[in-house]
């Protein structure tokens, strides 16, 4: 059985994780597989949803990581794990999973993932995604108002409460452990070779 490769994406809430993981994907095609950290917030059907939109969810407490390590340490061992799904419109997990199978290469992306040692130790390569604080607010905007229902007053007003002291308490300092530091995420082109580079040399390691 061959070695899986773990590749950690971090970065700031619009920094540009998913361009670069959409780029890698595009040059290993079905020898990726994916998980977000963002599939794993807890459930809180004890809520009502006017409580649920009041929780800090940028905070490591809001997010079920002992069951991503898991999941993640099944995909290493070549097996399917059953991913949670969370609703963004309603602010909580709902009853169905989705199933992701084992790859070659695993990448694991979300804010907070080397804030956990745990976490981040499983990783063989650590990169964060390093982009200025406007275009991933104004990013995040978008995303959030055309992708997840929210409203435009919503958004800023949980960028400013949560978002932005969160980033500077728990994400930003998590730089520190990346292995790479890209700015501008998957635009650009020369640390995405060279990651890329990186990618092939340790899958022919893993094959020996």
């Amino acid at each position: 059985m061959q070695n899986v490769i773990v590749i950690g994406i971090a970065g700031g809430t619009g920094s540009g994780k998913s361009t670069m993981i959409q780029k890698i994907k595009e040059e290993f095609h079905d020898n990726i597989t994916i998980l977000s950290h963002d599939f794993y917030y807890k459930r809180h059907d004890q809520l009502t949803y006017e409580e649920r939109t009041k929780l800090n969810y940028d905070h490591p407490d809001a997010i079920e990581t002992d069951l991503m390590i898991e999941h993640v340490r099944q995909l290493c061992q070549w097996k399917t794990v059953k991913r949670p799904v969370y609703d963004f419109t309603i602010h909580n997990r709902v009853d169905d999973t989705v199933e992701v199978y084992p790859a070659k290469v695993v990448v694991v992306e979300g804010i907070l993932i080397f804030e956990n040692q745990e976490l981040r130790d499983l990783c063989d390569i650590k990169v964060f995604i390093d982009t200025d604080a406007d275009v991933r607010i104004l990013r995040r905007i978008l995303r959030d108002v055309s992708e997840r229902g929210r409203t435009l007053d919503s958004v800023i007003t949980q960028y400013l409460t949560t978002v932005k002291p969160m980033h500077e308490q728990f994400v930003e300092p998590s730089k520190k452990y990346a292995d790479i530091i890209v700015p501008e995420g998957g635009y650009n082109r020369v640390a995405l070779e060279m990651l890329n580079e990186r990618i092939y040399s340790l899958l022919k390691q893993s094959e020996k």
